[in-house]
């Protein structure tokens, strides 16, 4: 490691409690985007809910950026795997047991049903977040649906040490022109995509295909530790998000008619910039010592919850579906939305303080302990050689 970057990273960085806070409203803005299946609001403010899903887009850009922002060089390998995997497993296999009984069945299946057969072979890839490695929804979306997103996120664990080996000794320019490579990368693939849909490209696991997200997360988040400081406004950020809204819901809108019709296939990657925007500007604001308005005390800990509340969230809903029906699109469904984020945020607030925190807690300070009584033998057997 070069003297450079070891200085970068010894430097203590601050906390970034506004991205807490924005993890709230990606977590949110999924919610709204599976309601549409039990209790949907009628009209075209559907046209904005239907791209809720794009709150995940904006969770894999931030776990590179968080992810870089905080590493330090004493953390071993090992002990980085180790602390990702207390992370996120725990509380995945609590939402996971839950989730089981209300999607899969022993009984015939309706036709047009959510339910699935009970299968357990399927549901050992959600135990090891191997199941967005198939393309098959029945396998992608298997045990808890909203679980596919860890296999992603556990590729990008994978990858983060030996990604960082390429970043790090990278100039804050380096590092924008990584991040510009990972935007171009999401863009050539897409393109590929459009142009050739019966190609190879059509079977790149999704995990793979969304790397790019991640990469740029990291690009930025160097970029900032090695002293990229543009004065960019907040206003900039949440107007980037806002834009991209707009242009994908207008391409959508516009589908079939040029260009405007064009742009409807590159919506997660206009919003993967827009994210990364998002997150640059509003992290240079914390640097600066200003405070924003998404980090609250309510928004931080909603967004402390929000890990939990994503594991839960579509459980609670097809619950809700699978009791009472389909409800038809209506404005008195509101009161269903804001019954059902009231269960799923209690539901978070259980799932973190009694396993996703403690859990986490203490599988980490096993893990330091091995760490710090290794290290120590270390130095002992040095001490004896000399």
């Amino acid at each position: 490691m070069n003297p450079r970057t070891a200085a970068i990273l010894a430097e203590r960085t601050p906390r970034l409690d506004v991205l807490t806070g924005l993890r709230w409203w990606a977590a949110f803005m999924v919610f709204l985007y599976h309601m549409r299946v039990f209790a949907p609001l009628p009209g075209k403010i559907n046209l904005l809910f239907n791209q809720g899903y794009f709150g995940v887009t904006f969770f894999f850009v931030l776990s590179g950026f968080v992810l870089t922002w905080s590493m330090r060089p004493q953390v071993p390998t090992s002990t980085f795997y180790w602390r990702r995997f207390a992370r996120i497993w725990p509380a995945h296999m609590v939402a996971l047991l839950v989730a089981i009984p209300v999607f899969y069945t022993f009984a015939p299946i309706p036709e047009g049903s959510f339910l699935k057969p009970f299968d357990l072979g399927i549901l050992l890839l959600s135990v090891v977040v191997l199941q967005a490695w198939w393309a098959n929804p029945v396998i992608l979306f298997s045990g808890n649906p909203a679980a596919w997103t860890l296999s992603v996120e556990a590729l990008f664990y994978a990858i983060h040490p030996w990604v960082s080996r390429i970043l790090l000794p990278l100039t804050k320019r380096g590092a924008l022109l990584f991040s510009l490579a990972a935007i171009a990368w999401a863009f050539a693939y897409r393109l590929g995509m459009t142009l050739w849909p019966e190609s190879w490209l059509a079977a790149v696991p999704v995990p793979v295909t969304r790397v790019p997200e991640f990469l740029l997360g990291m690009g930025l988040a160097w970029a900032v530790r090695s002293g990229w400081r543009p004065r960019l406004h907040p206003f900039v950020g949440v107007a980037a998000i806002g834009a991209a809204l707009v242009v994908i819901m207008g391409s959508e809108f516009f589908n079939g008619i040029r260009p405007l019709g064009v742009l409807a296939g590159f919506g997660n990657e206009i919003f993967t910039v827009a994210t990364g925007l998002a997150i640059l500007v509003f992290s240079l604001n914390t640097l600066r010592g200003r405070r924003s308005i998404f980090e609250t005390k309510l928004q931080v800990r909603l967004g402390t919850w929000s890990f939990a509340f994503y594991l839960v969230h579509a459980t609670a809903i097809y619950l809700a579906l699978r009791v009472f029906g389909p409800q038809a699109p209506s404005w008195s469904n509101i009161g269903w939305n804001l019954a059902l984020l009231a269960v799923d945020i209690l539901l978070a607030w259980l799932l973190y303080r009694l396993i996703e925190h403690p859990v986490e807690g203490r599988m980490r300070r096993w893990k330091d302990a091995r760490d710090k009584t290794r290290a120590e033998r270390g130095a002992g057997r040095g001490a004896a050689a000399a």
